[in-house]
């Protein structure tokens, strides 16, 4: 398959072209716009195809109304919701050699979350590839939890029908050397509804990049994320939300906190509203915490409007330190400095972790935060 052409032409979006050939995307230098944050000397490799071949293992504990298919290449369904936008997602689509398709039937309710466990053996690096499909009126929860050591690249793609309901948590709580870059891509149907939680905790360097785009009208997205950046992590992730149809709606949050000498974060939301979307309701938000001296964080959003017929649209981005009025009073009330500075860090992350569901999964990740504010 070639290259696919953005069209119309996209004008602020970094994802101006798609194709599922390697070739077709240079090798990056770093002088790229979509390139220019990412340090690609920890790449491993990724980017230039000469990573060293090696594996993950993928386990799936479905729920009983859930289908779970090992799949090869040639699978039909494979690719169809999703074409590479970048070098790395396409060297992946080249690459994996077996794919997991989880399938949740028309009008099925999954009575448990269906958990996607990939551990990283730490030798060589690892292509995926996971297609999550919900059949019309379907409702189901994902679990996607990644660890162990690896060198790994993968696309994953949600496909909602029309009416489903898709819930999603992606936990990235790799070992310290790993390296991990990921695209996830959403495409709801009519009146279709995606939820998407992403913590990212783990890692030497992560970069993901969600997606969505929509089938038809009245689909509704929100995609959430957490991330705590450690001294020399890079954390990346680059969101694009593409409206295409009318009276559809998406709102994006994100929130990081940062520690430590060279810890990087970095954030790029990309939200397009074409011409024939009208209604379309969005906002995107992006908020960072500096905890200490050394630690950098870069937010970038954008917001491309090409009709005046919406519903609402907007974004915010903003990073600083921690607010010392804050911390003054909590101290005057008695509570030590570290103390006060936890409880100021847990209120920045407590409407998010009120959003995960799942009780076993909070209370991990709420640990895995705590285990953060201790170092």
């Amino acid at each position: 398959m070639g290259l696919e052409t953005a069209s119309p032409s996209i004008l602020s979006t970094l994802h101006e072209k798609s194709s599922y050939d390697v070739a077709d995307f240079p090798v990056p230098t770093g002088r790229e716009e979509e390139w220019r944050f990412t340090p690609l000397s920890r790449l491993r490799g990724l980017h230039t195809g000469a990573a060293a071949s090696g594996g993950v293992v993928v386990e799936v504990d479905a729920a009983p109304e859930v289908t779970v298919e090992t799949v090869g290449r040639d699978d039909r369904r494979l690719g169809r919701a999703y074409v590479p936008a970048d070098r790395v997602s396409a060297q992946a689509y080249g690459s994996f050699e077996k794919a997991t398709v989880i399938t949740v039937p028309r009008e099925a309710v999954a009575s448990k979350p269906t958990v996607i466990t990939v551990t990283g053996s730490g030798e060589g690096a690892a292509y995926g590839h996971t297609l999550v499909r919900l059949e019309p009126m379907a409702e189901a929860v994902v679990v996607l939890d990644h660890q162990g050591s690896a060198i790994y690249a993968d696309n994953v793609e949600f496909v909602v029908g029309d009416g489903a309901t898709l819930k999603v948590v992606s936990l990235q709580d790799w070992a310290g050397d790993a390296v991990h870059v990921s695209h996830h891509h959403a495409l709801l149907g009519r009146d279709a509804t995606f939820r998407s939680f992403v913590v990212t905790l783990g890692g030497d360097l992560v970069r993901l990049s969600p997606s969505v785009a929509y089938e038809g009208p009245g689909g509704d997205a929100e995609l959430t994320g957490l991330y705590f950046v450690d001294a020399g992590q890079h954390l990346e992730h680059r969101l694009l939300v593409d409206h295409s149809q009318p009276n559809c709606r998406s709102n994006v949050t994100y929130k990081g906190a940062l520690q430590g000498d060279d810890a990087h974060a970095v954030w790029i939301g990309d939200v397009i509203i074409r011409v024939e979307a009208t209604g379309t309701d969005t906002y995107e938000l992006n908020r960072n915490l500096l905890l200490t001296d050394g630690a950098r964080a870069d937010s970038v959003p954008n917001l491309e409007i090409l009709t005046g017929e919406v519903a609402g649209a907007g974004h915010a981005s903003a990073s600083g330190r921690l607010d010392d009025e804050h911390i003054f009073y909590l101290q005057a009330r008695g509570i030590p400095f570290e103390e006060a500075r936890r409880l100021v860090i847990r209120g920045f992350f407590a409407q998010l972790l009120e959003r995960i569901e799942l009780d076993e999964l909070r209370e991990r990740v709420f640990a895995k935060v705590e285990a953060e504010l201790e170092k």
